[in-house]
């Protein structure tokens, strides 16, 4: 299943919804018209666990081709949101967890050379979230080496404390799309927080594909482009941690909670690694794909 946060109008409130070939199904309604009390925002539903997502597919299999008035919309006639517009707590960023990201990093941003032996985590906090089409902001007053990094996103399904590898999986309800946008001059003594956690340092999005339609996310391709020039490209077989040891590491020690997001790191090609070194600057489009989740693109604007 995909699961989008859109808007039908500007003056409309965000709402939850399915989509369904190039519709737009509203989730509370469709639950409304078959007798289910289903919730209008991304979190809520995540919280029901997963009862809440057999119901659902249940319910779009029988309303397919027969949509209540009102309850499915064209897909390009909606406002895609960020899929958790506001997630309630800070995102877990996962730093050099692709090999070859790790030795570009080490030549260009004076990271060590040898493969971490355990994740890098840092955090992202909920307001540097933005959805589908937003701008990402350059403050020039701030930063002259803004960097893009395509990352696959896992939202977490159910409470996960202590979890063992082999069961991690099943506690994740999705997967999405981030970029990691980082200021690379703005590290400060190691801490990555202020270079990485700025607004609209996390474009997110479109969409949270439900893992029954994801086989095996160590298998999906991913790239990003710059004005329409392809910068990174990999697959996520090549990650040093895989998802379920992520799961498994961060559980270890703090709670992870229906709705929290891992981005999981990046693969080589970001341009601080470039000889000579590329930045982002206003004027330029960002572009970034995972296979099977959808693609994102975003303008960079001077503020």
């Amino acid at each position: 299943m995909r699961l989008v946060t859109y808007r039908c109008n500007i003056e409309a409130a965000a709402r939850l919804g399915a989509v369904v070939g190039d519709l737009v199904v509203d989730v509370e309604k469709i639950g409304a018209h078959a007798g289910i009390a289903f919730p209008a925002s991304m979190l809520d539903f995540i919280d029901l666990g997963p009862p809440a997502l057999l119901a659902l597919k249940q319910v779009l299999h029988d309303s397919e081709g027969r949509w209540p008035v009102g309850a499915a919309l064209p897909l390009a006639n909606v406002r895609l949101l960020a899929p958790i517009p506001r997630p309630r707590k800070n995102i877990f960023g996962i730093g050099l967890n692709y090999v070859e990201h790790v030795a570009e990093s080490s030549r260009a941003l004076d990271t060590a050379r040898d493969l971490p032996k355990q994740p890098v985590v840092f955090s992202k906090p909920p307001t540097s979230v933005i959805g589908p089409d937003e701008a990402i902001h350059h403050d020039k007053a701030i930063t002259q080496q803004l960097d893009w990094e395509v990352e696959l996103a896992v939202v977490m399904g159910r409470t996960a404390r202590r979890v063992p590898e082999a069961e991690a999986l099943g506690f994740v309800f999705g997967y999405s799309v981030m970029i990691d946008v980082s200021a690379r001059d703005n590290r400060r003594a190691g801490q990555w927080i202020y270079s990485k956690g700025q607004d609209t340092y996390a474009p997110f999005g479109p969409c949270i594909v439900t893992t029954d339609e994801i086989a095996d996310p160590q298998a999906l391709d991913l790239w990003l482009t710059v004005n329409g020039v392809e910068k990174q490209r990999s697959n996520t077989r090549h990650m040093l941690f895989k998802i379920p040891h992520l799961i498994a590491d961060i559980s270890a020690a703090m709670t992870l909670e229906p709705g929290d997001i891992i981005a999981t790191g990046t693969p080589e090609g970001v341009g601080a690694g470039r000889n000579p070194q590329e930045w982002l600057w206003p004027g330029d489009v960002v572009e970034a794909e995972v296979t099977g989740i959808g693609r994102l693109r975003h303008p960079v604007v001077a503020i």
